[in-house]
């Protein structure tokens, strides 16, 4: 055969592979791209497209998965799972997205396979793992070659856990069904997203129903809803795909790489960047008392870069506001007091400046997750401390308030604490008052600082000396009650006044409220340069 004629049977082989990869791409075909769509839903590789920066090259992995192999099962394209590398914001990421088209996006033995091989290689990259989750769980029929050994559906996992205990992140966005084992893939990732329509359960409500005789709806058993304002296991409810497509890209973009990756020379910050509100309308939203209530999202409105805000948890533990944002294109955590009355779906009705159990739990979670990924955080005080009673014990406030301590003592990133009204009691504490090693502490004009409320505490005091007096020999008329009560009253107001607080070195600057902003840009400037790495030496030391 001549050289010509070569070439021409090794073009043709090219051409005929590169028709069946298109093939291959193709997923579960026309039909099953339909029935997505009738869900309101994506395409697989219409939410990669979506997800990846534009004109992003995508190098895909096995491809090749599963070819026949499971021809007694039908066709698996690509064993039902698109991965690659593609950039979000300018950071590589592995990306590892169900494919519903191919027999409801169930796991075969080589889908397992090949997620743990994109897990190692994001794992020896360093690449940031975005998971887009859309799996009816492992095909029962062959579950004997899926669950059990080193390599199977449990490996991927231990692998979830291991890669976060290295601080690479993992984002799990949940766009159609999560079944089973399968539902402990996106709970072991750093941040979790769900579209409206999905179901999150470890069993739907035919298995609930066989196995415990429980009637239930699957949204009511394990909907976007419900777990994201009753279970609080979803950080994010979306409405649709596009719209969480977004979300990722937003919060791929608060990595440390995504500013590197925008600007080598690591000065990617706005400068032409405003908050949403005029910093003077601060003003017109707190009171100098703190008897007036406010939204906390109006507060971080006159201070954080306009449309940057995406809160955490914002249906779960709502008595705390937990954020993502940038000030001056500078990414940041925030965790602020939420000052007006909120209702949640299992608790009821909860104060505003209280911190309840659940928004303890939450904030802990989302001190530990801005530790993983590096972000300096912004506390907010505004507190009037954690709530008591007995429904409040029984909740075990004491195990979720020592939990959000433990975070922020042992949190390493930057942290700057602001105190804009109340800083009462163990709220000082969870919120990292001096105590809690913030790198700066700054409190407005009208700030407070105290074990507790002046009207309790005085009230406690003057009991305590009034039962003394009582125990002496001469008994105290109510004239004398009443102004050692005022007395006590008074001294305790002095002690809480700021200034109290800033002569003693409680506070480093107190500052005026329309300048919060301006203030935190110059201080997130300096609390971003590395810290110096301590060596050990001495002089000449006689032995």
């Amino acid at each position: 055969m001549s050289r010509s004629s070569t070439s021409e049977v090794l073009r043709a082989h090219c051409a005929a592979i590169a028709q069946e990869e298109s093939v291959l791409r193709e997923g579960g075909g026309k039909a099953g791209h339909e029935r997505q769509r009738k869900m309101g839903r994506l395409p697989v590789r219409e939410r990669v497209r979506h997800l990846l920066d534009k004109g992003s090259p995508f190098f895909e992995i096995e491809l090749w998965a599963a070819y026949k192999m499971y021809e007694q099962w039908g066709k698996i394209p690509a064993a039902g799972v698109v991965a690659g590398i593609g950039n979000v914001e300018g950071v590589p990421c592995m990306i590892i997205a169900n494919d519903a088209t191919v027999k409801a996006g169930a796991f075969f033995p080589a889908t397992a396979k090949k997620v743990i091989r994109a897990q190692r290689i994001a794992f020896e990259c360093a690449l940031p793992l975005i998971y887009l989750v859309d799996s009816a769980g492992v095909f029962l029929p062959m579950q004997d070659e899926i669950f059990p050994d080193e390599d199977d559906f449990g490996r991927i996992f231990r692998n979830n856990s291991v890669i976060s205990a290295a601080g690479v992140p993992q984002f799990a966005a949940i766009m159609g069904n999560c079944v089973a084992g399968g539902a402990y893939l996106p709970v072991l990732c750093d941040k979790i997203l769900m579209t409206q329509g999905s179901g999150l359960y470890l069993a739907g409500p035919s298995l609930v129903k066989a196995a415990i005789g429980q009637i239930v709806d699957a949204e009511e058993l394990g909907g976007a809803r419900m777990h994201s304002q009753i279970s609080g296991t979803v950080d994010f409810f979306e409405k649709d795909d596009p719209s969480c497509l977004k979300r990722l890209r937003s919060l791929v973009a608060l990595l440390p790489e995504a500013k590197s990756a925008a600007d080598p020379g690591g000065h990617a910050l706005s400068r032409t960047a405003k908050p949403a509100k005029n910093p003077d309308s601060v003003y017109d939203l707190i009171s100098f008392d703190g008897r007036e209530n406010y939204d906390a999202r109006d507060l971080l409105a006159t201070i954080v870069d306009e449309n940057s805000l995406d809160e955490y948890k914002s249906d779960y533990g709502k008595t705390l506001v937990t954020a993502y944002a940038r000030i001056n294109g500078r990414p940041v955590g925030i965790v602020a007091n939420q000052r007006v009355q909120v209702r949640t779906k299992k608790e009821g009705i909860q104060m505003g400046g209280v911190i309840y159990a659940d928004s303890a739990d939450k904030a802990a979670r989302f001190v530990m997750d801005c530790n993983q990924t590096s972000l300096p955080i912004v506390f907010f005080q505004d507190v009037s401390g954690f709530m008591v009673g007995r429904d409040a014990e029984e909740s075990g406030i004491i195990r979720s308030g020592a939990k959000l301590v433990n975070a922020v003592s042992n949190s390493v990133v930057p942290k700057i604490t602001v105190i804009v009204g109340g800083s009462f009691g163990a709220g000082n504490y969870a919120l990292c008052g001096k105590a809690y090693d913030p790198r700066f502490v700054i409190a407005w004009p009208n700030a407070r600082y105290a074990v507790m409320g002046a009207a309790q505490a005085s009230d406690t005091v003057f009991s305590i000396l009034a039962k003394a007096r009582e125990r002496g020999d001469k008994k105290a008329s109510p004239e004398e009650l009443e102004e050692l009560r005022a007395k006590v009253k008074q001294n305790y107001e002095e002690q809480t006044d700021i200034r109290y607080g800033a002569a003693r070195g409680w506070v480093d600057a107190i500052i005026q409220p329309h300048e919060t902003r301006d203030v935190l840009i110059q201080l997130l400037e300096h609390v971003s340069r590395p810290m110096p790495k301590a060596h050990f030496h001495t002089g000449v030391i006689q032995v």
